[in-house]
């Protein structure tokens, strides 16, 4: 391996950790910023951000930006579409004399991460694939409205849980997928992934429950019982929330493995497609929802006009909403390039450190309290993790 080669592998690893920890932080930042009755002495009193909607649709614009990348390297590289982008020379994955590694990358292939596309191997050549064009398009619609589902629940799940136990609870997909990739597409478990499968359903078990017993510390607590029941309440509300929305993401990833084992399309091209049909569908959606649920309901989810207006009178909202949406078209294209420079199992990993990492800012600017049982749960979620992605193996 190069000097050269070393450097860039760093670059796109750190890359990867920065944008997706910056991703999930600064969501979560969004919700906390105060849109009304600011200067209220009554804590209880005052509006904060929560838009699950708007943020689903700026979402998927910074996946949009992923096929405007897709259509650049495209023109750079004189055309060709999926097949000039799946070429290019700098494309190339780095060397690995390492026949473990290979096994593990096989393996890796259909082990999907918390965001972006997972790249799978259809087992085919690409020259032997059809392109996707046309009317086969519109398959990309099919996850991306999973995506739509899944992502929206998340966004109302993070208003009442951490920012660590969120991306922690977002893990619980590795037992959606593996259950949906036997059901839906023919695949057998190996008993370690049946354990590591068990051990994900464990951690995830403790991390819900320690943002139960402990959750985010208040700037002004209310003491009240009806307060803390209201808080306990929301606390099991917000885990259930982000949990079943691994449902629709695992969903996604199996629709998107069936899509990608017969058409040739190239990750980006995939994520700027899906981000594209997201934010019509979005679009086509807000005014609809307007009508049958937000105008009985103002200042609520699914009040559009009010939605629109906290964004454009708050440059704390509208700024945040711009560094999310580029945030996620750099996390989508530095995931997508560690899988093809490095392995798939890398990225993997990076993308568990990176929940370390979101859980060591959450602490340091106050926004939740250090509990044990956090720590036990985020240690079995994390082994369960690599062992069903081989980076670990069991002991027995």
């Amino acid at each position: 391996m190069t000097t050269s080669s070393t450097y860039h592998g760093v670059f796109l690893t750190v890359g990867m950790l920065v944008t997706g920890t910056l991703n999930t932080l600064l969501t979560k930042l969004q919700d906390k910023q105060c849109v009304g009755n600011c200067a209220d002495p009554d804590p209880s009193k005052r509006e904060y951000f929560e838009q699950p909607v708007w943020q689903t649709l700026n979402m998927f614009y910074g996946e949009m930006l992923c096929l405007l990348c897709f259509y650049l390297f495209s023109q750079r590289g004189g055309g060709g579409g999926d097949n000039r982008v799946e070429n290019r020379d700098e494309y190339q994955a780095i060397p690995d004399n390492d026949d473990e590694g290979a096994v593990n990358e096989q393996i890796a292939q259909d082990v999907p991460t918390t965001d972006a596309l997972p790249v799978v191997d259809g087992g085919s050549d690409p020259a032997q694939l059809k392109p996707i064009v046309g009317w086969a398009t519109l398959l990309m619609w099919i996850p991306a409205a999973f995506d739509l589902m899944g992502t929206t629940l998340m966004n109302v799940g993070l208003f009442f849980t951490t920012a660590s136990v969120y991306q922690m609870l977002r893990g619980a997909v590795v037992i959606f997928s593996g259950l949906f990739s036997v059901l839906f597409l023919g695949h057998r478990l190996e008993r370690f992934q049946v354990v590591s499968i068990i051990l994900v359903v464990v951690g995830v078990t403790i991390v819900g429950l320690s943002n139960v017993i402990s959750p985010a510390p208040q700037s002004q607590p209310d003491e009240s019982p009806e307060s803390v029941d209201a808080g306990l309440w929301k606390a099991m509300l917000g885990v259930v929330l982000v949990l079943g929305a691994q449902v629709f993401t695992a969903s996604q990833f199996v629709v998107e493995e069936k899509i990608i084992r017969r058409y040739h399309l190239t990750p980006l091209r995939a994520v700027g497609l899906e981000g594209s049909f997201g934010a019509l569908s979005v679009m086509l959606a807000i005014p609809i929802l307007h009508l049958a649920i937000g105008r009985s309901h103002p200042g609520g989810y699914f009040d559009a006009p009010g939605g629109f207006r906290q964004i454009v009178d708050n440059p704390s909202v509208w700024q945040t909403s711009i560094y999310i949406m580029l945030s996620i078209a750099f996390f989508n294209y530095f995931g997508l390039s560690v899988t093809r420079y490095l392995s798939a199992t890398s990225r993997a990993t990076i993308d568990t450190c990176r929940t370390l990492f979101i859980w060591m800012s959450s602490l340091a600017l106050g926004w939740e309290s250090f509990s044990w049982i956090q720590v036990v749960g985020f240690v079995i979620l994390v082994y369960g993790t690599f062992v069903y992605n081989r980076v670990l193996t069991l002991p027995f």
